[in-house]
């Protein structure tokens, strides 16, 4: 079977500027196509934006959040996908019918909107704007694999990301704002690798859509990248600020394969009866613990 080739897109996204950040993604989309991609992966909140008004954040989101039903960002995710013959993941702003707001991201192709994922993990500002999710990580059947997702700080749980591979993903598709900051000589962000030992720990592929451009005084780390189920980069990271369509060929089936020699399996290895116990031991003695324990480091990543 020929490899199926999958695209990331770091958009420059404007900040309350939905319209241009929507054109921006169809010119990023028809890009992608035209190499012959088949997934095309967008940011995350790529059409309202990310550093809402310090002053009110909750209030400008709100102005710029929408329901998922009938969502334009969505409607116009639907027409690419059935001009180009693809499949689109990214992330936008909902507007729940419980009146809350979330970080959202949604599985879209031909036929509609496959699936809508609230942001389970909530970094930093956002939890002054956001309600997290709390639904499972969905995987989305395709002509050409199985499509997990998830968004940005997500990625960083190695629990929430094995759920996407124990539920048969082919490819985790991670839409991202990464906010920019300062990283040793000779090093990659810690953001990059931990996507790809998020690749390498479960012998998925993962694909992670960053973005670019100062918004509000925010730089961003840009690190868009395509990872193999071996952890290595088929596709960037990109870590230069500006816009960029990234393509590469995935062998798919490659994912399917969890054995990494001959008595190993990195699936059916797992001895989760143990961890179960552990955890409820170890959470069990840190409970009779008086006192709390400090942040180990803190980091800005706004908005």
């Amino acid at each position: 079977m020929d490899p199926t080739k999958i695209a990331v897109a770091p958009l420059a996204i404007a900040v309350g500027q939905p319209d241009a950040n929507r054109k921006a993604a169809a010119e990023a989309v028809t890009e992608a196509a035209a190499a012959g991609a088949r997934l095309v992966v967008l940011p995350e909140l790529c059409d309202s934006g990310y550093v809402f008004d310090p002053a009110d954040p909750a209030a400008e989101a709100r102005g710029l959040a929408a329901p998922a039903a009938g969502n334009p960002t969505l409607t116009q995710w639907r027409a690419l996908a059935a001009e180009h013959g693809l499949v689109i993941a990214g992330g936008f702003c909902e507007l729940g019918d419980d009146g809350r707001l979330y970080n959202s991201a949604a599985v879209v192709d031909a036929s509609g909107t496959r699936a809508v994922y609230r942001k389970a993990h909530l970094w930093d500002n956002e939890k002054l704007v956001f309600t997290p999710g709390d639904a499972a990580p969905p995987i989305v059947d395709t002509d050409f694999g199985r499509v997990g997702l998830m968004v940005c700080y997500d990625l960083e749980f190695p629990e929430w990301t094995r759920l996407a591979a124990l539920d048969g993903a082919d490819v985790i598709a991670a839409p991202v704002n990464w906010p920019g900051y300062s990283w040793p000589a000779g090093e990659r962000p810690a953001e990059v690798v931990k996507a790809q030992a998020t690749a390498a720990a479960s012998a998925v592929f993962v694909a992670v859509a960053d973005r670019c451009r100062t918004e509000r005084g925010v730089p961003w780390v840009s690190g868009s990248l395509i990872a193999s189920p071996d952890g290595y980069l088929l596709a960037g990271p990109v870590l230069a600020d500006h816009p960029a369509v990234l393509v590469a060929d995935c062998d798919i089936p490659r994912a399917r394969n969890k054995r990494v020699s001959e008595h190993n399996d990195l699936l059916a290895d797992r001895r989760p009866e143990l961890y179960a116990r552990l955890s409820a031991t170890l959470t069990a003695g840190r409970s009779s613990l008086s006192g709390g324990v400090k942040p180990r480091r803190s980091v800005q990543k706004g908005p």
